[in-house]
């Protein structure tokens, strides 16, 4: 099965950057799929994990971390939509934040950030090491999206809910082509 990696920090604000789809190409003889500019990557045929993480931790212009998920638990989360009972809103962006590894602390949800003011952040749910949420679009949230992390503990990376669809999409027809 495909993995699909999340690499944190990267290409944002001046920080960190670099091509990804340079780095997919660089890694080609993985099928590597590089999905927009945020380090967000579909291997195909990733053979041993460890080997592959070694190979791409080589290719990195510098030091990042990297989240892995297996392919079909991404599928999952398409069936498994904790967004259906949220309404759309142009102003309010649904996001999935990958933590770096499953976690104990379990903070009461919906979790709502400021808490005591009018939120930015709300997470509404958590799935292992996913955590589901959604954002108000606003220059204030940037700075609540980043307390995630201390509220579950572990660091994570953030990824809009479109993109998880992207990935879910190359998924499938990935899926379709083998079987």
């Amino acid at each position: 099965m495909p993995l699909v990696v999340f690499l944190r920090g990267i290409n944002v604000g001046g920080h960190r950057t670099f091509r990804p789809s340079v780095l997919a190409k660089q890694l080609s003889a993985y099928d590597v799929v590089n999905i927009g500019a945020t380090g967000t990557f579909v291997v195909r045929n990733p053979g041993a994990r460890s080997k592959f993480r070694a190979e791409l931790l080589r290719k990195l212009p510098f030091k990042a971390e990297v989240a892995f998920c297996d392919g079909h638990d991404v599928i999952r989360l398409k069936n498994k939509n904790p967004f259906e009972t949220e309404r759309s809103h142009p102003d309010i962006v649904r996001f999935i934040s990958i933590l770096s590894k499953t976690v104990r602390i379990r903070p009461a949800l919906p979790a709502i950030l400021p808490p005591d003011r009018k939120w930015f952040v709300r997470v509404i749910a958590i799935q292992g090491r996913l955590v589901f949420g959604v954002y108000r679009r606003h220059m204030k949230t940037i700075s609540y999206l980043g307390q995630i992390d201390k509220l579950f503990g572990v660091p994570g990376t953030i990824r809009n809910w479109s993109t998880v669809m992207k990935i879910v999409q190359i998924l499938k027809s990935e899926n379709m082509k083998t079987h």
